[in-house]
């Protein structure tokens, strides 16, 4: 199991779906998730400790595991099959560990409320798993590209942008 952290959550330019960034605290790896915007909205408002009026269905469920006499443990995102992430909450009943298969995206909605670590299986972030594209620098851009971009710059510097009429 590879413990992660939510690293970010990003909106889909194209779609109304959104994904949230799992980063291996160990490491560079990331695992992109898509969730939808409900459950987005779910994640953040706890990350942010937003205040609201009334529990969301996270926190009911929550509520009522404690209720129940129960403590969540942890979350695993424990498969990858024909391109759907499955997840198991993790809950300890009595000194009983009980698994709820359930959607990585509620799944982490939940963990973020109780506090609880996230898990990946290594199989699903050997599967899914990406690695950052390294920053590039101006310093990095070298020959031509290099005299391009002076060129560039050159350019920019020579407009009057107090002449621009824009649409406004």
């Amino acid at each position: 199991m590879i413990e992660v952290v939510i690293d970010s959550i990003r909106i889909s330019l194209i779609s109304q779906h959104r994904i949230v960034m799992l980063r291996d605290i160990d490491g560079e790896r990331r695992l992109p998730i898509w969730i939808g915007p409900c459950e987005a909205e779910a994640i953040t408002i706890e990350l942010q400790d937003v205040e609201i009026a009334r529990p969301v269905t996270h926190d009911l469920l929550k509520n009522v595991i404690e209720e129940m006499g129960g403590t969540v443990s942890h979350i695993l995102i424990n498969e990858l099959r024909d391109q759907v992430f499955y997840a198991g909450l993790f809950v300890d009943v009595g000194g009983e560990m009980k698994e709820i298969d359930c959607r990585p995206s509620d799944a982490i909605a939940v963990a973020v409320r109780a506090k609880v670590p996230v898990f990946v299986d290594e199989s699903v972030m050997e599967e899914a798993g990406i690695l950052p594209e390294p920053d590039v620098d101006e310093e990095d851009i070298a020959g031509e590209d290099s005299e391009k971009l002076d060129a560039f710059k050159d350019f920019v510097d020579t407009l009057d942008f107090d002449d621009f009429e824009g649409d406004e």
